[in-house]
C-alpha cells in the first residue's frame, strides 16, 4: 500500500494540471491559441532557466555519467529502428511517418522533469538524460518525416539543415550547456540570481502541463483509431516493457532509472503534431496520439513507478 501511495503521489498531481488547464479551456480561459502560446513560453524561458539553474549549483564531475547518456541515446536509437520496423505493416503508406514519430518520441523536458521533480524535488538526471535523447530525437523526427512524406520520398536536405540550426539554438539545450558551464567553473550563484532563477523555474511544470491539458481534444483522439491505440501502447507500454529491464540489468538505479522511465513512457510530446503539420503530413494520427499518451500515461507510469518502488530499484 505505501508503494502504491507513493506512485500515485508522483503521478496523480501531474494528472490533475493537465485536467486544470481542460476545465480552463472549458470555461474559455485559455483558448488554443493562448495555450499554445505558454507552452511555447515554457519551453523558451521556465524551462531552460529550471534546468540551468539545477545544474549550475551541481559539481560538474560528480554529475556526469558517460554510461548514463549513452545508454540514453542507443535505447532511443533502437526504439526509432523498432518502431520504423512496425510502421511496415500499415497499409497506408501515408502514415508511416506520423507513426513512427508518434511511437517513440517523448515528452521528456516537461512531462518528464514534471514527474522527476515531483518525486525529488529537482531535476535529478533529467538534463543527462535529455542530452542523450532529445537530440537524436529531433533529427530523426527530420529524418523520417521528410522521407515518409506523403506526396514526397525522400530527404529534403533544406528542412534537415534548418532543423539542425534550430537544434544547437534550442532553448533547452543552451539552458542545460549553460548551468554546465556554470558548474565546470565553479562560477559561485548569487543569492538574488538563484532566488530569481528558483522562481522563474518554478512555473515552468505548472503551466506547462496546463497548457497541455488545454489543447487535449478528444474528437481528434479518435480520429485514427487503431493506428493510434498502437503507437499509444507501443509509446507507453512496449518500450518500457524491453529497456526497463536492460537498464535495470546495466545496474541504473533511483534517479537514473526513473530518468529513464520517463525517457521511455512518458506522452508523446505536442512538438509531434507541430512538426508533422509544418513538413507536409496531415497530422491527425499524431494529434490523436498525443492526446491518448497524455491521457494514459498518468496510469501507466504509476504502475511502472509501483513495479520500480516494490522491487526497491527507486
Amino acid at each position: 500500500m505505501d508503494n502504491l501511495i507513493f506512485s500515485l503521489n508522483a503521478t496523480v498531481p501531474i494528472f490533475l494540471l493537465m485536467v486544470l488547464g481542460l476545465f480552463f479551456r472549458k470555461l474559455n480561459w485559455i483558448d488554443e491559441e493562448f495555450a499554445t502560446k505558454m507552452n511555447a513560453f515554457v519551453f523558451r524561458v521556465p524551462l531552460p532557466v529550471m534546468l540551468f539553474a539545477d545544474l549550475a549549483k551541481v559539481d560538474f564531475k560528480s554529475a556526469w555519467n558517460g554510461k548514463f547518456v549513452l545508454f540514453c541515446f542507443i535505447a532511443t536509437l533502437l526504439s526509432i529502428i523498432l518502431v520504423a520496423l512496425l510502421s511496415l505493416l500499415w497499409k497506408d503508406k501515408t502514415i508511416q511517418g506520423e507513426f513512427i514519430q508518434a511511437s517513440y518520441r517523448s515528452s521528456a523536458a516537461i512531462l518528464g522533469i514534471a514527474f522527476i521533480q515531483n518525486i525529488y524535488g529537482n531535476t535529478g538526471m533529467a538534463p543527462l538524460m535529455i542530452i542523450g535523447s532529445v537530440p537524436l530525437y529531433n533529427i530523426m523526427a527530420v529524418i523520417v518525416l521528410s522521407f515518409f512524406q506523403p506526396e514526397q520520398k525522400g530527404l529534403d536536405s533544406k528542412v534537415l539543415k534548418k532543423t539542425l540550426i534550430g537544434i544547437l539554438t534550442n532553448p533547452i539545450i543552451l539552458g542545460i550547456i549553460a548551468g554546465f558551464v556554470w558548474s565546470a567553473l565553479k562560477i559561485p550563484m548569487p543569492q538574488i540570481l538563484n532566488k530569481t532563477a528558483t522562481s522563474i523555474g518554478a512555473t515552468a511544470t505548472p503551466l506547462g502541463l496546463m497548457a497541455m491539458g488545454a489543447m487535449f481534444d478528444i474528437h481528434k483522439a479518435l480520429g485514427k483509431a487503431k493506428p493510434a491505440i498502437t503507437a499509444t501502447f507501443i509509446k507507453l507500454i512496449g518500450l518500457c516493457a524491453i529497456f526497463l529491464p536492460i537498464a535495470i540489468l546495466l545496474g541504473f538505479r533511483n534517479e537514473e532509472l526513473l530518468a529513464i522511465l520517463v525517457m521511455l513512457g512518458s506522452g508523446t510530446t505536442v512538438a509531434c503534431y507541430v512538426m508533422s503539420r509544418n513538413m507536409g503530413h496531415e497530422g491527425v494520427l499524431t494529434s490523436s496520439v498525443v492526446m491518448l499518451t497524455t491521457l494514459f500515461s498518468s496510469f501507466t507510469v504509476t504502475g511502472w513507478l509501483y513495479i520500480l518502488k516494490t522491487l526497491r530499484l527507486i
